[in-house]
């Protein structure tokens, strides 16, 4: 369970399981003669009549069970002569029809007991944590008490009226002779146990929750409020722990390496212990992180410096140097104050803070002013796995997965090598790494781009630009391809063309993009080269699990042949006269049948093994090298930083499931320095995969047919000659293997050739 939505918990049950002390509750609460009369009270008719003569309004209604089923069902709640009328006269008809179990039984289903409860069932779930025939007499005459007023005899809200109400109908019921005076001791001496029991949340997933809320509205408008209806998810639980887990931890660090802002607030030093609880409990908790207002702080002079704090639990706790140590003023993003030597340079009484729980006890922590964002899904139909879509949804409701449109970077770049290497380019291409200044007549100005490291390299195989993330080189790359051809390539991978610039800044990531986007794009490299569409909607379920809903992702399935499933009439829709679905002995070797609509192909084979391929190096030798940790040889990723530092990106994958990060601020500015995609979005997804991937066997890369693998001179991409000592391995498609051989220093180019393949 991730959440519960709706303004109603009703949980309907049948006569049969109502327990008999309940009945005799209600009975001695709300109508007594209820077995005897034919569905009509004439006493406390007749003295709702008097009231509304002598008042002009009805304050008693005198009405009996079955009226009130009338009127809850079929009237309004109006007090006025004519509903009056019409519930007499559906009360007499309704008694006629139905037996009085049968009324009965409609009317514990349907009263409203307050705390959102409708029915006696979803009380005794919300009020005690247990079903109705769980309950002791005195708790059920607790429930017995709410009909009469859910607000004024409610055992949370009012404990005092509750009580009274409570112990009235115990009276009530041994004056009828349902129980013993024994009994009715015993149950009046009990206390009140009454507590709000919510719906039992077991995984913090609030941002998918709230996607898949939103979903359900468009599909089924209102009513998914009312009418019980049970959504099932893509989140793996797991995944989703190790994704919260991941993002808190990445967010924490950041603001470690960062310096303290100091107190959320100071509050008054004067006040007493009491009045600070009072407003601890006003102050909601973020993500894992507690507020705690500062009680003392220990004497500069002390030998151990520490100091007392508050939790809004009414809990003392001590936090002690180590935990307040780290605490260096924050003066910007790129500067911090000196270490502090004293507690009392940190903290002072009244100051409300930040706690966090580790192993080694409480620590000072602060609420993150930057932000994060991980989606992890499946290659294979892009179920989503995890998402989180910032620090903490009671902070904010933003879901940057899905509506945080930002600059990628360099985590775009292998959308354009992509096209690259389907228009002829291999992984042995030589590109200039050279100054260069563009007058392109859709940027304002002269561009001069040039690399993070304001250094020029020279002659640069198509590879190690990649892994390396030389932006010139990428600009050269699709100055060669043209901007319009490489925009329509793109495209195929599910990018807005609407948000993709029409000139060479493509090459550096200038798109906006969201992290879902850049996660579905890189699962076709994943894949092998399949689009797939990402999906978090499971299924969907009636109130009597009836299937409303099921998700048909388009998936991977080489060698599949989909048949769609028959419609309602037996037969596929789809198919014409002269059509006839393959049948299993008719298929051949390797071919299966499937009911679930296939992923297109969008990049071929070849393409999608070379860019998966170069992906892997980023990890081995490139920029995403601190991966290496995971002790997986079947990662690739990308990282990527925008201009000025303001957004930090890590896209990485194996075959089967890939994950986007993204750290950054919402009003975008500078993270500061060193804070790179490897240092601010890597370690993040590093924790995510480190427990997504666990127990998972290695999916190694597989060269499809026409991949061949040749010694080639790192220098010049040409073949090696024999003997090369420095000669590199490369892969190729077979028709784009180098033709000419590398000249060995001081030969002639025509002592040279070589053609291993291996």
């Amino acid at each position: 369970m991730i959440a519960e939505f709706g303004e109603k918990r009703r949980v309907p049950i049948n006569y049969e399981q109502i327990p008999e002390p309940f009945v005799q509750a209600i009975l001695a609460a709300e109508d007594s003669r209820y077995f005897d009369h034919g569905g009509i009270d004439f006493k406390g008719l007749a003295r709702a009549a008097f009231q509304l003569a002598s008042t002009g309004r009805i304050k008693t209604g005198g009405s009996t069970i079955t009226m009130q089923v009338a009127r809850n069902y079929l009237l309004t709640l109006e007090r006025t002569f004519i509903r009056k009328f019409k519930e007499i006269i559906l009360s007499l008809q309704m008694e006629r029809q139905l037996s009085k179990k049968e009324i009965l039984e409609l009317y514990v289903n349907k009263i409203y007991l307050g705390n959102r409860a409708y029915g006696i069932q979803a009380a005794a779930n919300v009020y005690y944590g247990r079903d109705i025939d769980q309950l002791t007499l005195a708790e059920l005459a607790m429930i017995a008490g709410l009909p009469k007023a859910p607000s004024a005899y409610n055992p949370l809200a009012n404990p005092p009226r509750a009580l009274e109400r409570r112990n009235w109908i115990l009276a009530r019921m041994q004056r009828l002779g349902y129980i013993d005076s024994s009994q009715m001791a015993e149950a009046q001496q009990a206390p009140i146990t009454a507590a709000y029991h919510g719906a039992d949340i077991e995984l913090y997933a609030p941002y998918i929750a709230e996607m898949v809320r939103s979903d359900l509205l468009s599909r089924y408008g209102e009513s998914i409020y009312i009418d019980g209806f049970n959504a099932y998810t893509t989140i793996r639980s797991a995944d989703q722990r190790a994704a919260n887990q991941a993002v808190v931890a990445g967010l924490m660090a950041y603001e470690l390496r960062h310096g303290y802002r100091g107190a959320e607030q100071q509050w008054d030093a004067s006040l007493t212990e009491q009045q600070y609880l009072d407003k601890l409990r006003q102050i909601p908790s973020y993500a894992s992180l507690e507020p705690a207002v500062v009680l003392a702080v220990s004497d500069p002079k002390a030998e151990l410096q520490n100091a007392s704090l508050l939790l809004r639990t009414g809990e003392l706790v001590e936090l002690n140097w180590d935990g307040i140590s780290w605490a260096r003023p924050f003066k910007s993003v790129n500067s911090r104050g000196p270490e502090p030597t004293q507690a009392a340079q940190v903290l002072a009484k009244g100051d409300l803070v930040r706690l966090l729980q580790t192993d080694k006890g409480w620590v000072l922590r602060q609420i993150p002013q930057v932000q994060s964002a991980l989606v992890s899904l499946s290659t294979k139909n892009g179920a989503i796995r995890a998402l989180v879509g910032g620090f903490s949804f009671q902070q904010s409701k933003f879901n940057r997965v899905v509506q945080g449109t930002r600059q990628p970077g360099s985590n775009f770049k292998p959308f354009v090598y992509t096209a690259a290497l389907a228009s002829g380019f291999t992984p042995a291409s030589i590109i200039n790494d050279a100054p260069v200044v563009f007058e392109d007549k859709n940027l304002e100005s002269s561009w001069r781009p040039e690399n993070y490291s304001k250094e020029f390299f020279g002659p640069t195989r198509f590879r190690e630009a990649l892994y390396k993330s030389r932006n010139l080189v990428s600009i050269r790359i699709l100055r060669t391809l043209g901007v319009k051809p490489t925009l329509e390539y793109i495209q195929r991978f599910g990018f807005d063309g609407s948000r993709l610039p029409k000139n060479l800044s493509l090459a550096l990531g200038s798109a906006d993009v969201t992290p879902l986007e850049l996660a579905t794009g890189y699962a076709v490299f994943a894949n092998g080269g399949f689009k797939v569409e990402p999906y978090w909607l499971e299924r969907v379920t009636d109130r009597r699990g009836d299937e409303l809903y099921q998700a048909q992702p388009m998936t991977v399935c080489e060698g599949c042949i989909y048949v769609p499933e028959p419609d309602q009439t037996g037969e596929d829709a789809s198919l014409t006269e002269l059509d006839t679905p393959p049948l299993e002995q008719e298929l051949q070797e390797g071919e299966t049948l499937t009911s679930l609509p296939l992923a297109p192909r969008i990049i071929d084979e070849q393409t999608a093994y070379l860019i998966n391929n170069i992906m892997q190096d980023v990890i081995k030798r490139g920029t995403g090298r601190k991966a290496g940790k995971l002790g997986r040889k079947d990662l690739a990723g990308k990282t990527g930083t925008t201009n000025d530092l303001k957004d930090a990106w890590f896209s990485g994958f194996n075959r089967d499931l890939v994950a986007s990060v993204w750290v950054g601020f919402d009003q975008p500015q500078t993270l500061g320095r060193r804070e790179f995609g490897s240092t601010a979005a890597l370690p993040i997804w590093i924790d995510y995969m480190e427990q997504a991937l666990q127990g998972l066997p290695e999916a190694p890369l597989i060269p499809p047919q026409g991949i061949v693998s040749v010694r080639i001179d790192p220098e010049t991409g040409l073949l090696a000659y024999p003997g090369q000592k420095n000669a590199i391995f490369e892969v190729f498609r077979k028709q784009d293997v180098p033709t000419a051989a590398a000249v060995r220093q001081g030969a002639s180019a025509s002592q040279d050739s070589s053609e291993d393949l291996f």
